[in-house]
């Protein structure tokens, strides 16, 4: 398998340091879906956590973009960026085919693998909305933060966060080439607050080199559900450890898409 060469041409953006931009994140208080943080969910687990009472409420395109977070919602000097920069936001450390050898079973994981690392790359961790969907970006420095509110098919959303459960075993860590060099990436378990009715975050930090110089790519991952609808966030970059904002991202945007889904007016952002 090579890397699918139309995302070689999905180069970052010239304002991104060293060549590298970022996706992602998640860490801090409680955290993993509700019943089902370790790998192995079972199915009466994954059952239980879908009839988790939660906001009826169909999301509207609307509702999606009112229910993005600002950057008053968010610590430190964040500053949004337009959606079109934010769309074009994609790593090419993330690019590339997962080693095989490095897995014990062999194909079953290695797919999961990639998995994950396309879908960081293309900014779909859950899947592809059925629904609404909304995303702003936000830069400070050489990191980046990306947040997507979407509406999805009634499993979906947690048959996603149950498959991200799984991954700090499946792919604690693994080697990647894209056909001229080798990177190694590592995956662990976050906690993030007890919000919504499921939540999962990750981070994952990949080793290589960027214009030539070693370089290390830090992505915090958080995805939190709420009823059919979720956000994700994804931050971090070459300087990492964006933990705070990410935080701050999943109380606060938690609460604001409950806010949208009751009919309610979110409450106005923190100063």
């Amino acid at each position: 398998m090579t890397p699918r060469p139309s995302r070689l041409v999905r180069a970052l953006t010239p304002a991104l340091a060293a060549g590298t931009l970022l996706a992602t994140a998640a860490c801090s208080d409680d955290g993993g879906t509700d019943g089902a943080r370790v790998p192995g969910v079972t199915p009466s687990q994954a059952a239980a956590q879908r009839q988790t009472p939660s906001p009826t409420a169909t999301l509207s395109t609307d509702g999606a973009r009112t229910a993005l977070i600002t950057e008053a919602d968010i610590e430190d000097a964040w500053t949004q960026v337009t959606d079109t920069e934010a769309k074009s936001w994609h790593d090419n450390l993330l690019i590339g085919t997962v080693d095989v050898s490095d897995f014990l079973t062999a194909k079953a994981q290695s797919a999961d693998c990639q998995r994950l690392l396309d879908s960081l790359f293309d900014d779909d961790l859950l899947g592809r909305p059925s629904g609404a969907s909304a995303l702003r970006g936000f830069r400070q420095g050489d990191s980046r933060l990306l947040y997507q509110v979407a509406s999805y098919d009634r499993t979906a959303p947690q048959d996603s966060l149950n498959w991200m459960a799984t991954l700090p075993e499946k792919c604690d860590q693994f080697t990647v080439t894209d056909g001229r060099q080798q990177r190694t990436v590592q995956v662990i378990e976050t906690s993030l607050p007890k919000v919504g009715d499921a939540r999962q975050g990750l981070r994952v930090t990949v080793q290589g080199s960027a214009d030539g110089d070693e370089a290390t790519l830090t992505l915090d991952v958080a995805a939190v559900r709420v009823g059919d609808d979720a956000i994700t966030v994804t931050a971090g970059g070459l300087d990492g450890d964006e933990n705070d904002s990410v935080q701050q991202a999943v109380r606060q945007g938690t609460q604001r898409l409950k806010d949208v889904l009751a009919g309610k007016s979110p409450a106005a952002s923190p100063t």
